[in-house]
């Protein structure tokens, strides 16, 4: 698991100047959870909560991942899509015990989730549970939910996630099950293929619909020789100059060798 912190969090006294850097740049967490079940009104919980981190497009290493203990069993037909037991899940932390750390993560992002309504009832619903200073994550952060997203990109065609992976060549071979942190990486792939592919900080491509008219090239004609004008010797001088000091500093020089 790896987790840091950062953000103008309640109680924070200092903040590091990567932190400072990160809430200027353009964040956004990828976020999946799983569940013991469909409902929270049931009494459903997460025992799963992941998110990988993007900054202006690019995928880092700074991912926050938990399992969680939910006090309950774990419905088979939640089992057979996660394959998380009560027995596993025994020993770990309870939500409101990395409730702090998650929302300093988050804070200042935008989160994107597949079938955003889901997860957000399920975190909503635990922020409720664990009386947090945020119940409500989508007035937090910002969200997106690529669902939706995907409907409107393929109306009339399946948009779940090994669907969408499937057509927009994501390799998702190693999903036999459904993992938060694997969802979330395959989610990212699949976001940056829906919205144009990846892009390198500092090396924008911009496209412009405005159709330039070509136009016909006049040359221009000179009558009489065009005067020629040397170099005077002060001029000459300070060239010599110049052309030492860039010698002297190992510096290569074409004039230098032409001359």
């Amino acid at each position: 698991m790896t987790v840091r912190l950062f953000g103008n969090n309640v109680g924070a006294t200092h903040e590091s100047p990567a932190n400072i850097l990160r809430t200027i740049m353009d964040r956004q967490l990828f976020l999946d959870t799983e569940t013991t079940g469909l409902e929270p009104s049931e009494g459903h919980r997460m025992i799963e909560i992941a998110c990988v981190e993007m900054i202006n497009r690019q995928l880092t290493d700074h991912h926050f991942h938990y399992y969680l203990n939910p006090n309950r069993e774990v419905e088979q037909g939640a089992f057979n899509v996660h394959g998380l037991t009560r027995d596993f899940l025994q020993d770990k932390p309870h939500f409101e015990n990395v409730m702090e750390e998650f929302l300093n993560y988050v804070q200042g992002a935008e989160l994107i989730i597949h079938n955003a309504p889901f997860d957000v009832g399920f975190l909503n619903h635990e922020l409720k549970l664990a009386k947090a200073r945020i119940t409500a994550i989508e007035a937090y952060c910002g969200v997106i939910d690529t669902l939706a997203m995907a409907r409107r990109k393929f109306p009339g065609q399946r948009n779940n996630l090994d669907a969408l992976c499937k057509r927009l060549e994501v390799d998702n071979s190693a999903r036999t099950l459904h993992g938060a942190l694997l969802d979330c990486e395959l989610l990212a792939q699949v976001y940056l293929a829906m919205t144009g592919g990846q892009k390198h900080l500092f090396q924008e491509t911009f496209q412009t619909d405005i159709q330039v008219k070509p136009q016909k090239i006049r040359q221009r004609t000179v009558e009489g020789e065009l005067p020629v004008i040397t170099a005077d010797e002060e001029e000459l001088s300070a060239h010599a100059d110049f052309l030492k000091i860039l010698l002297e500093n190992n510096t290569e020089c074409l004039w230098a060798s032409e001359e």
